[in-house]
């Protein structure tokens, strides 16, 4: 996803008095949100954008199709407010007029966070709701109705199973990252979603990758929809230059901080496959002297709330995190991403390396493999099309490994703990050393 502030790298000079420089107005926008997004620092639309945003306002089904860090969250949300404001009507008690579903609750804020910023002079509502909240609170804040509600699917779930909410208004479904709630089993929850909306409805689903389920879902949910494409799926961003180091396990503590001394102000994300090795490694950065926080399953929302703050902040310059934040960090400035520990979905690194070279920037992904990943390092290869580049070491024969426990990906967003339908329904440049920079060791960051 990318938001408001990752924008604003790419915007045109702000709008002079007697002229517009906006160019979201030829595609359909309203003054009102033309204003929004230039006092945002927002005057040009990305590929995504323009491509989506027109077939949306025609009240389009539309399949978007893109890279990480594209501006899918503007794509999807521009028309859907555009169409809201031109309905004066406010929403009825418990009513929805649209939703959004996301897979992670980090994902549900970002989305939120950018929504509210183009409707704070609006009668808009933008409302969420997510696991590891007061969910009182929310049956509370639904009794005034919502515009637009942005979910994780569990959640939700829980509040239909409390009567809590009335999704038979509902005019616009948007699925973002849909090929990330599918391999978090959330397929289930779809489908007991789904009959429960307004008919007829325009639908919206936005992914990174297109797995052969995804190809499903978009038929049971699309009406003759529109695809709209701006890369490959799989197709991670152009300015990320990619490298692998094959090192064995014992090696990868020591590789990483090999890596981190080598830039060690340089806002760094770390992946690890499980949650107690994502907290594990973090610990032990942390008593190395490297600012680390860590962002899994088994931290609570206000913990990772505060890690992902400080983080963005510069608080904390290395976030050692799950597939859990995966969707939901958009944060331009990280430098790196780490992949501590190879994914077991092919897919899922594609959307790990894009929380880096984000609003244009460049960005560097370092992948480390042991001789029981090189199975997943082909796989990943393969759905990238391309072979990645060697940084260090040898490629080992391959060994297998045992098959991956599904409580240590690091899923999240169920408002009830684990998400229906459990798994299985998921579906360069030549590498360099990072520029050395003086070492620099701050204190330990209690972030999450």
């Amino acid at each position: 996803m990318c938001g408001i502030d990752q924008w604003r790298s790419r915007a045109l000079p702000l709008r002079t008095k007697g002229m517009t420089l906006s160019e979201f107005e030829p595609l359909g926008i309203m003054p009102n949100l033309t204003k929004a997004l230039t006092e945002a620092g927002l005057t040009k639309p990305t590929p995504i954008q323009e491509k989506a945003i027109p077939l949306a306002l025609q009240g389009r089904d539309v399949l978007g199709l893109a890279q990480t860090g594209t501006g899918k969250t503007l794509a999807f949300g521009l028309p859907l407010l555009n169409t809201l404001m031109s309905d004066p009507v406010k929403p009825a008690a418990k009513s929805v007029k649209a939703l959004i579903l996301a897979p992670t609750r980090e994902l549900v804020n970002q989305i939120a966070d950018n929504l509210k910023a183009l409707t704070q002079k609006s009668h808009l509502k933008v409302r969420t709701v997510v696991g590891g909240q007061s969910i009182n609170r929310q049956i509370n804040m639904l009794e005034r109705g919502a515009d637009v509600l942005v979910a994780t699917p569990g959640r939700l779930i829980d509040l239909m199973d409390r009567k809590a909410v009335k999704l038979n208004t509902v005019k616009h479904l948007v699925l973002d990252e849909a090929d990330q709630m599918l391999d978090m089993g959330f397929i289930h929850a779809l489908r007991k979603i789904a009959p429960a909306l307004g008919t007829p409805r325009q639908t919206m689903l936005f992914s990174a990758t297109m797995p052969k389920q995804m190809e499903e879902l978009s038929r049971a949910y699309l009406d003759n929809p529109e695809k709209v494409q701006v890369s490959p799926p799989g197709k991670a961003a152009d300015k990320i230059t990619q490298s692998v180091h094959f090192v064995e396990k014992a090696g990868k503590p020591g590789k990483l901080r090999e890596i981190l001394s080598q830039d060690p102000d340089a806002l760094t994300l770390v992946f690890a496959r499980t949650k107690h090795g994502a907290e594990r490694l973090m610990k032990g950065l942390v008593a190395d002297g490297f600012n680390a926080a860590s962002i899994h399953g088994n931290k609570s929302q206000g913990q990772r709330d505060r890690a992902i703050k400080g983080f963005r902040d510069g608080d904390i310059n290395i976030l050692v995190a799950t597939d859990v934040a995966a969707r939901g960090i958009d944060i331009p400035g990280v430098a790196y991403v780490v992949n501590f520990d190879l994914p077991e979905v092919a897919e899922n690194y594609v959307h790990r390396i894009g929380r880096t070279a984000r609003a244009g920037r460049d960005g560097e992904a370092i992948a480390f493999c042991a001789a029981d990943e090189v199975l997943l390092l082909r796989q990943i290869q393969k759905v990238m099309k391309l072979d990645i580049p060697v940084a260090s070491g040898v490629e080992p024969e391959p060994v297998d490994r045992p098959k991956p426990q599904r409580g240590g990906r690091g899923r999240s967003g169920g408002g009830r703990g684990k998400p229906r339908g459990g798994a299985g329904n998921a579906a360069g440049k030549p590498a360099g050393k990072p520029k050395a920079r003086r070492q620099k060791h701050r204190s330990p960051q209690a972030g999450a």
